[in-house]
Protein backbone atom coordinates (compact mmCIF):
# COMPACT_ATOMS: atom_id res chain seq x y z
CA UNK A 1 0.00 0.00 0.00
CA UNK A 2 1.63 3.65 -0.97
CA UNK A 3 0.42 6.93 0.70
CA UNK A 4 0.34 8.22 -2.57
CA UNK A 5 1.79 9.24 -5.74
CA UNK A 6 4.42 11.34 -4.03
CA UNK A 7 5.57 8.26 -2.54
CA UNK A 8 5.45 5.45 -4.75
CA UNK A 9 7.44 7.69 -7.21
CA UNK A 10 10.07 7.91 -4.27
CA UNK A 11 10.45 4.30 -3.71
CA UNK A 12 10.31 3.72 -7.71
CA UNK A 13 12.85 5.93 -8.46
CA UNK A 14 15.01 3.74 -5.90
CA UNK A 15 15.51 0.93 -8.42
CA UNK A 16 16.66 3.88 -11.37
CA UNK A 17 19.35 5.47 -9.75
CA UNK A 18 21.74 3.96 -12.10
CA UNK A 19 20.24 6.30 -14.99
CA UNK A 20 20.93 9.49 -12.36
CA UNK A 21 22.60 12.56 -14.56
CA UNK A 22 22.01 10.36 -17.90
CA UNK A 23 21.85 13.02 -20.72
CA UNK A 24 20.41 10.09 -23.25
CA UNK A 25 17.31 9.22 -20.32
CA UNK A 26 14.01 10.61 -20.84
CA UNK A 27 11.01 10.61 -18.64
CA UNK A 28 7.16 9.81 -20.16
CA UNK A 29 4.67 10.11 -17.88
CA UNK A 30 1.00 8.74 -19.22
CA UNK A 31 -0.81 11.61 -18.08
CA UNK A 32 -2.56 12.07 -15.86
CA UNK A 33 -1.79 9.78 -12.95
CA UNK A 34 2.02 9.10 -14.23
CA UNK A 35 3.12 12.72 -13.94
CA UNK A 36 3.34 13.18 -10.42
CA UNK A 37 5.08 9.75 -10.69
CA UNK A 38 7.13 11.47 -13.37
CA UNK A 39 8.08 14.48 -11.74
CA UNK A 40 9.19 12.22 -8.56
CA UNK A 41 11.52 10.55 -10.51
CA UNK A 42 12.85 13.59 -12.58
CA UNK A 43 13.81 15.58 -9.51
CA UNK A 44 16.43 12.66 -7.94
CA UNK A 45 17.82 11.87 -11.69
CA UNK A 46 18.06 14.90 -12.79
CA UNK A 47 16.83 14.25 -16.44
CA UNK A 48 13.68 15.47 -19.11
CA UNK A 49 10.14 15.07 -18.12
CA UNK A 50 7.80 14.47 -21.15
CA UNK A 51 3.98 13.34 -21.45
CA UNK A 52 2.64 10.45 -24.26
CA UNK A 53 -0.30 11.71 -25.38
CA UNK A 54 -2.01 9.24 -27.25
CA UNK A 55 -5.98 8.48 -27.87
CA UNK A 56 -7.28 5.53 -29.63
CA UNK A 57 -8.67 5.26 -33.17
CA UNK A 58 -12.34 3.67 -32.08
CA UNK A 59 -13.96 1.20 -35.11
CA UNK A 60 -16.67 3.67 -37.41
CA UNK A 61 -19.76 1.38 -36.00
CA UNK A 62 -18.93 0.75 -32.99
CA UNK A 63 -16.50 3.85 -31.41
CA UNK A 64 -15.37 2.14 -27.92
CA UNK A 65 -13.55 -0.63 -30.27
CA UNK A 66 -10.47 0.34 -30.65
CA UNK A 67 -9.40 -0.31 -34.10
CA UNK A 68 -5.74 1.86 -33.68
CA UNK A 69 -3.97 3.88 -31.50
CA UNK A 70 -2.32 7.58 -32.77
CA UNK A 71 0.21 9.99 -31.20
CA UNK A 72 1.20 13.49 -32.40
CA UNK A 73 4.15 11.63 -34.79
CA UNK A 74 3.05 7.60 -35.20
CA UNK A 75 0.00 5.73 -35.60
CA UNK A 76 -0.37 1.72 -34.88
CA UNK A 77 -3.47 -0.38 -36.08
CA UNK A 78 -4.81 -3.53 -35.24
CA UNK A 79 -5.74 -6.46 -37.59
CA UNK A 80 -9.59 -4.74 -37.56
CA UNK A 81 -8.43 -1.52 -39.50
CA UNK A 82 -8.04 -3.73 -42.44
CA UNK A 83 -11.58 -4.08 -42.85
CA UNK A 84 -11.79 -0.04 -42.78
CA UNK A 85 -11.74 2.30 -45.24
CA UNK A 86 -8.27 4.38 -45.18
CA UNK A 87 -10.20 7.98 -45.75
CA UNK A 88 -11.95 6.64 -42.25
CA UNK A 89 -8.57 5.99 -40.45
CA UNK A 90 -7.02 9.22 -42.18
CA UNK A 91 -9.60 12.02 -41.04
CA UNK A 92 -9.79 10.16 -37.76
CA UNK A 93 -5.76 10.20 -37.49
CA UNK A 94 -6.04 14.40 -38.42
CA UNK A 95 -8.90 15.05 -36.22
CA UNK A 96 -7.05 12.93 -33.51
CA UNK A 97 -3.53 14.68 -33.39
CA UNK A 98 -5.38 18.12 -33.82
CA UNK A 99 -6.83 17.02 -30.33
CA UNK A 100 -2.91 16.06 -29.08
CA UNK A 101 -1.65 18.78 -30.38
CA UNK A 102 -4.01 20.91 -28.56
CA UNK A 103 -3.81 18.99 -25.50
CA UNK A 104 -0.07 18.89 -25.49
CA UNK A 105 0.01 22.95 -25.95
CA UNK A 106 -2.26 23.62 -23.40
CA UNK A 107 0.71 21.26 -20.90
CA UNK A 108 4.03 22.33 -22.26
CA UNK A 109 2.82 26.42 -24.04
CA UNK A 110 4.78 26.28 -27.38
CA UNK A 111 7.45 23.68 -27.25
CA UNK A 112 8.08 20.69 -29.55
CA UNK A 113 7.84 17.24 -27.91
CA UNK A 114 11.11 15.43 -26.77
CA UNK A 115 12.60 13.56 -29.81
CA UNK A 116 12.96 9.89 -28.62
CA UNK A 117 15.69 9.03 -31.40
CA UNK A 118 18.15 6.82 -29.97
CA UNK A 119 16.58 7.99 -25.79
CA UNK A 120 16.57 5.75 -23.02
CA UNK A 121 12.76 6.18 -22.16
CA UNK A 122 11.31 5.44 -19.23
CA UNK A 123 7.85 5.21 -19.53
CA UNK A 124 5.90 5.50 -16.17
CA UNK A 125 2.20 5.39 -14.89
CA UNK A 126 1.17 5.42 -11.17
CA UNK A 127 -0.33 1.93 -12.32
CA UNK A 128 -2.00 -0.38 -14.35
CA UNK A 129 -4.56 -2.96 -14.51
CA UNK A 130 -5.10 -4.67 -17.37
CA UNK A 131 -1.88 -2.91 -19.27
CA UNK A 132 -3.59 -1.76 -22.25
CA UNK A 133 -3.05 1.61 -22.66
CA UNK A 134 0.53 1.50 -21.54
CA UNK A 135 0.88 -1.71 -24.28
CA UNK A 136 -0.23 0.91 -26.92
CA UNK A 137 1.85 3.30 -25.43
CA UNK A 138 5.16 1.06 -25.80
CA UNK A 139 3.98 0.05 -29.46
CA UNK A 140 3.61 3.85 -30.18
CA UNK A 141 7.23 5.15 -28.80
CA UNK A 142 8.74 1.99 -30.42
CA UNK A 143 7.69 3.75 -33.69
CA UNK A 144 10.52 6.57 -32.69
CA UNK A 145 13.32 4.29 -32.43
CA UNK A 146 14.27 4.93 -29.08
CA UNK A 147 17.42 3.44 -27.99
CA UNK A 148 15.76 1.20 -24.83
CA UNK A 149 12.25 1.33 -23.41
CA UNK A 150 11.99 0.60 -19.55
CA UNK A 151 8.77 0.33 -17.61
CA UNK A 152 8.61 1.59 -14.39
CA UNK A 153 5.40 1.08 -12.26
CA UNK A 154 4.29 1.21 -8.72
CA UNK A 155 1.60 -1.72 -9.09
CA UNK A 156 0.32 -4.33 -11.69
CA UNK A 157 -1.54 -7.67 -11.36
CA UNK A 158 0.95 -10.11 -12.12
CA UNK A 159 -0.38 -11.38 -15.71
CA UNK A 160 -0.64 -7.61 -17.00
CA UNK A 161 3.39 -7.22 -15.89
CA UNK A 162 4.57 -10.65 -17.54
CA UNK A 163 2.07 -9.19 -21.20
CA UNK A 164 4.66 -6.46 -20.87
CA UNK A 165 7.35 -7.75 -20.12
CA UNK A 166 7.10 -10.02 -23.20
CA UNK A 167 6.52 -7.04 -25.47
CA UNK A 168 9.78 -7.44 -27.53
CA UNK A 169 10.04 -3.90 -27.39
CA UNK A 170 10.48 -3.62 -23.64
CA UNK A 171 14.02 -4.00 -22.46
CA UNK A 172 13.02 -3.80 -18.84
CA UNK A 173 10.17 -3.53 -16.47
CA UNK A 174 10.49 -2.97 -13.12
CA UNK A 175 7.22 -2.72 -11.00
CA UNK A 176 7.28 -2.21 -7.19
CA UNK A 177 4.58 -4.26 -6.23
CA UNK A 178 2.50 -7.59 -7.90
CA UNK A 179 -0.51 -8.44 -5.67
CA UNK A 180 -2.62 -10.98 -7.18
CA UNK A 181 -5.87 -9.74 -5.65
CA UNK A 182 -6.47 -6.87 -7.93
CA UNK A 183 -9.58 -5.03 -8.62
CA UNK A 184 -8.24 -1.42 -9.32
CA UNK A 185 -4.69 0.55 -8.92
CA UNK A 186 -6.61 2.84 -6.53
CA UNK A 187 -7.51 0.29 -4.08
CA UNK A 188 -3.40 -0.39 -3.79
CA UNK A 189 -3.18 4.56 -2.74
CA UNK A 190 -4.28 5.71 0.55
CA UNK A 191 -5.10 8.57 -0.97
CA UNK A 192 -5.85 8.71 -4.79
CA UNK A 193 -7.80 11.58 -6.03
CA UNK A 194 -7.60 12.67 -9.74
CA UNK A 195 -4.76 14.37 -10.94
CA UNK A 196 -6.21 17.51 -12.83
CA UNK A 197 -4.83 19.19 -15.69
CA UNK A 198 -3.84 22.05 -13.40
CA UNK A 199 -1.60 19.61 -11.13
CA UNK A 200 -0.17 18.47 -14.55
CA UNK A 201 0.88 21.62 -16.20
CA UNK A 202 2.33 23.00 -12.47
CA UNK A 203 4.18 19.80 -12.39
CA UNK A 204 6.00 18.98 -15.78
CA UNK A 205 6.70 23.39 -15.31
CA UNK A 206 8.47 22.16 -12.24
CA UNK A 207 10.46 19.66 -14.03
CA UNK A 208 11.87 21.41 -16.38
CA UNK A 209 12.71 24.63 -14.30
CA UNK A 210 14.38 22.78 -11.62
CA UNK A 211 16.15 20.99 -14.52
CA UNK A 212 17.23 24.03 -16.77
CA UNK A 213 18.48 25.29 -12.77
CA UNK A 214 20.73 22.08 -12.83
CA UNK A 215 22.12 22.46 -16.15
CA UNK A 216 23.47 26.20 -15.52
CA UNK A 217 24.61 25.63 -12.29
Amino acid sequence: MFTNREEAGKLLVNKLMNYKDNNDVVILAIPRGGVPIGYELTKKLHVPLDVILSKKIGHPFNKEYAIGAVTSKSIILSDAASEVSKVYINDETEQIRELLKQRYKSYHGDSEPIELNNKIVILVDDGVATGNTLISCVQLIALEKPSKIIIALPVSPPSSLKKIKEMPEVNEAICLSTPMNFQAVGQFYEEFSQVNDKEVIALLKKANESLSLKKSK
